[in-house]
């Protein structure tokens, strides 16, 4: 479907927050932060959101915390973990598996919070469990000051409340493995997949280090301060440490912090108490602090040593497992971040209309340097480095020192009007012409600070693929009348890339330009270097398991799991593992073969020799690697379908075309009296097999049929097939092609609107009465529209008045549209039909054009509700759905109304 709507999106979209960074809420009004928390009477319930006056207090100049989300809870991942206690949101990306909990937030999602970055959102590293920390034993935690001090100090929460002066500090902290994927693509490095997300920004209130240390009195001839932390290991606990005189430096802003964003630290982040050291990686700051150790020499703490290096090139895995000095060896030790920078928008994967007459595009993303330093230039290249343009560059921590002096925020004093150096990232913007996209290739960025030192072309290589900081890559596709744009890499297991496309096609990402072959460079001028074999089995064991025993080992009792269809033993690991046993645990009883295989470096595939127990018979192979279980079916049979948590087949029996390239499937259920058991406005998943590659295809559906429906289920679907120069759709184009008599896999249901009849909706587990429904679809996105719209129609007591606008391209597009104008037509009382058309022929007696704003204001017109009696429902593709937003936004609704399917 074409969207007039469509410039306008594109161009807030690009150009949205018109300044030259992402959006900070407005101004904290009256009672949204607390005068001060300096006092031992600290309320561990306060947080920022909690607090609506109506007046502001004072202008604030500078940005403050947007809102979290007040129904995270504890996820189903965790709860058979350590970590069952913890709070978080399903948006992370997890990078380590179940657990240990290592996530960093969808990259556009992170830039769109703003300069300051949600609990939400805010990336985690963790070694292994989080500590719990009961919130009545907040006060009473203690930590130590001891090593080479005349006076060693052990101190309470409470007690560094009540005699230390608090601070409040804006600091980005940056994950030393931020962009690790790309490295991982060139060469796999001992690090998990980082993305470049994997930093975030928020206020920390504390009380400045030095403060702390000038209270113990260092001796003559300390040189560094440690710091341990709470968080058993299988290395005993995590620790690291910084010079002593960075400690004691007040410009360095280093930190003990007990609020995040004006609330008690996340249990994820530090809960109760953390270090905080500005301008330097993440690994440093450490959480859950129980020391501070005054010594002469480095920390000579296990994962001081053995983690945050960046060693010589030349030194692969399997050397530096037999090179113990070079570990020690503190030149190779990781300290202050380097210069950095990356694009976030256009986002992977964007696509961008040449047709819509847009004159630019804003490209924008952010900037960091370390040690305190400030990035004072972004440029951007279009032609790889041979010519480059100045971006804009907007500082927003620079607003900070512009507090009055004794600003205070959420207790602490905002201590930042002297000091020159620099905590946070940055945000760059440049105006691109359309007409230079298209004729570029790429759009490439690189960052300067101000000692001139800038982000080299190449990528610097290490065994632990720390500090990757080469210029950004994205790539440009011209399809058809459109630029889609390619970033090199997409966080953990998450598949796409141009990095990723290059080596899948033997392309040598080393050859200095980035894999692309030179003119009249011949195919295949450099080998790439074949993969080393692993040996991963005891070929003394000959022993063959069934699935059937393999399920007896999946909890926690001798926990089995099976890589490549090979059976190990997780037993004798459970303490040695550096995630804990919780990641043996969640692999136990399954193939944990892609998983284990992506994230594990060739030290750990070598080390499942020790634990090889067997093979798993291929009966057993095939049954895990098509998702059958052995599992006896219960002797009842189920009146509905869908389970939540077990795939269930559906044979095929019909397919029924109803336009060019649409059609409705209908699958038979278990028995003829079986219900679906989906709820009215939500949806339930698919699952196939890829007929090439056997790899699951898994895509979300709302299908035709009534709820009430017995023995069948009708699901219908747009083909997109296949065109000259772009793939079509894998899911729809694999059920068009199986047989009848085939079997589909079904699991739900899912999805966050229901409509419980008579106006009355529940959305995200809450109700909501409405009086009007605005329903916006295009395409298929018509099926859960309809299946609202007819739920409100055929129950003659539902007084809810519907309104439907459904925009195609031509006449032949519209789905359904039978049935849609028989319920409009006979209850023409409530509800509102209209079609629009792009592409219409002559004949057509309806709307004609886009679903522009002009057609939304004067059907839908600006939001009048005082109570919310009215719904916009919102289904089609990204396209329309961002333009609608768009539109709709600008008319005042706010996102409450706005439903997106």
């Amino acid at each position: 479907m074409e969207v007039s709507g469509q410039q306008i999106d594109l161009q807030q979209s690009s150009t949205a927050r018109l300044n030259t960074c992402p959006p900070t809420p407005p101004a904290t009004e009256s009672g949204s932060r607390r005068v001060s928390s300096t006092s031992s009477h600290f309320d561990i319930q306060t947080s920022p959101s909690e607090y609506d006056g109506t007046k502001p207090e004072v202008s604030r100049k500078y940005p403050l915390p947007p809102r979290s989300r007040p129904d995270n809870k504890v996820l189903k991942e965790d709860l058979k973990t350590p970590d069952n206690h913890v709070v978080r949101d399903p948006r992370l990306i997890r990078l380590t598996g179940v657990h240990p909990f290592n996530v960093e937030a969808p990259l556009s999602d992170l830039y769109d919070e703003g300069f300051l970055t949600t609990k939400d959102l805010h990336y985690v590293r963790n070694h292994g469990a989080v500590p719990k920390v009961e919130d009545k034993e907040i006060m009473d935690w203690e930590f130590t000051i001891e090593g080479m001090v005349d006076n060693p100090i052990t101190m309470s929460l409470a007690q560094l409340l009540r005699n230390f002066e608090q601070v409040t500090y804006p600091v980005t902290l940056v994950c030393a493995g931020n962009r690790r994927k790309e490295q991982n693509i060139v060469r796999k490095t001992k690090g998990f997949s980082w993305g470049a997300a994997g930093l975030s920004t928020a206020l920390w209130t504390g009380v400045v280090m030095g403060d702390l240390l000038r209270a113990a009195k260092p001796k003559r001839g300390a040189r560094y301060v440690c710091f341990e932390g709470a968080d058993k290991l299988p290395n005993g606990y995590y620790g690291t440490c910084v010079k002593l005189n960075w400690a004691m430096d007040p410009n360095r802003g280093i930190m003990v912090a007990h609020r995040m964003n004006g609330e008690v630290l996340p249990p994820d982040h530090g809960k109760p108490l953390r270090v905080i050291v500005p301008g330097q990686i993440g690994g440093r700051s450490v959480k859950w602090l129980k020391k501070l150790i005054v010594t002469a020499a480095p920390s000579d703490n296990w994962y001081h040593i053995y983690d945050n290096r960046v060693l010589p090139t030349m030194i692969n895995p399997e050397m530096s497992a037999d090179l113990p000095d070079v570990w020690r060896d503190e030149r190779y030790a990781i300290y202050d971040l380097n210069t950095n920078s990356a694009t976030c928008y256009p986002a992977h994967d964007e696509t961008l209309s040449l047709t819509q007459g847009i004159k630019s595009y804003r490209v924008r993303g952010y900037a960091y340097a370390g040690g305190g330093k400030r990035v004072t230039r972004v440029e951007v290249t279009l032609d790889k480095g041979k010519s480059w343009i100045l971006a804009n560059i907007s500082y927003p921590e620079d607003d900070y020192r512009a507090a009055p002096d004794g600003e205070e925020l959420y207790g602490g004093r905002l201590d930042l009007s002297w000091r020159e150096n620099c905590f946070c990232w940055c945000f760059w913007a440049l105006d691109i012409a359309l007409s230079e996209l298209q004729a570029a290739d790429d759009i490439m960025v690189r960052a300067m600070d101000e000692s001139l030192m800038v982000q080299p072309r190449d990528m610097y290589w290490s065994v632990l693929g720390m500090m990757n900081n080469p210029w950004f890559r994205v790539v440009i596709h011209k399809e058809g009348h459109a630029l889609r744009f390619e970033h090199p890499t997409q966080a953990a297991l998450i598949p796409g890339g141009w990095m990723e496309r290059v080596k899948k096609a033997r392309g040598n990402l080393s050859n200095g330009y980035w894999g692309e072959k030179l003119s009249g460079e011949e195919d295949d001028v450099v080998e790439e270097e074949p993969a080393k074999e692993i040996c991963m089995i005891n070929k003394e064991v000959n022993r063959t398991i069934t699935l059937a025993e393999l399920k007896k080992h999946d909890g926690e009792i001798e926990p089995w799991f099976v890589v490549s269809g090979q059976v190990y033993d997780g037993t004798k690991f459970l303490e040695g593992h550096p995630g804990g046993a919780a990641s043996i645990f969640g692999a136990a009883g399954q193939d944990a073969s892609e998983e284990f295989l992506t994230i594990h470096s060739e030290n750990a595939k070598a080390m499942l020799i020790d634990y090889h127990i067997g093979s798993l018979d291929e009966a057993s192979r095939k049954a895990l690697a098509t998702g059958e279980t052995t599992d006896e079916k219960t002797l009842t049979p189920r009146e509905t379908f869908l389970q939540s948590k077990v795939w269930t087949p559906a044979i095929l029996s019909a397919k029924k075309k109803v336009s060019e390239d649409t059609k409705i499937f209908t699958f038979d259920l278990e028995h003829p009296k079986q219900t679906s058991g989906l709820p009215i406005g939500q949806h339930l998943m698919m699952r196939l097999r890829d007929p090439v590659t056997r790899e699951a295809i898994i895509r979300s559906y709302t299908p035709l049929s009534e709820t009430t429906d017995e023995g069948k289920l009708d699901v219908l679907i747009k083909i997109y097939y296949d065109t000259p120069g772009k793939k079509g759709g894998k899911m729809t184009q694999a059920l068009d092609a199986i047989p009848i008599g085939h079997f589909v896999d079904f699991k739900g249901p899912v999805g966050k609107f229901e409509y419980l009849g008579r106006g009355l909706c529940s959305i995200s587990g809450k109700q909501r009465k409405v009086k009007r429904f605005a329903m916006i679809c295009g395409g298929s996105g018509i099926t859960p529209i309809f299946q609202v719209l007819r739920a409100v129609l055929t129950d003659s007591e539902d007084p809810t008045s519907c309104l439907v606008i459904d925009g195609n391209r031509v006449e032949q597009d519209i789905l359904c549209k039978e049935d849609l104008d028989r319920m409009a037509i006979t209850n023409g009382h409530k509800c509102r039909l209209l079609y629009t058309l792009s592409q219409p022929e002559p004949s057509w007696t309806g709307l004609r054009g886009r679903m522009d704003k002009a057609l939304l204001e004067k059907e839908i017109g600006p939001c009048k509700d005082i109570d919310g009696e009215t719904l916009v429902l919102i289904c089609g593709p990204e396209p329309l759905e961002k333009s609608v937003r768009s539109i709709l936004e600008g008319l005042g609704w706010k996102d409450d109304d706005l439903l997106f399917f």
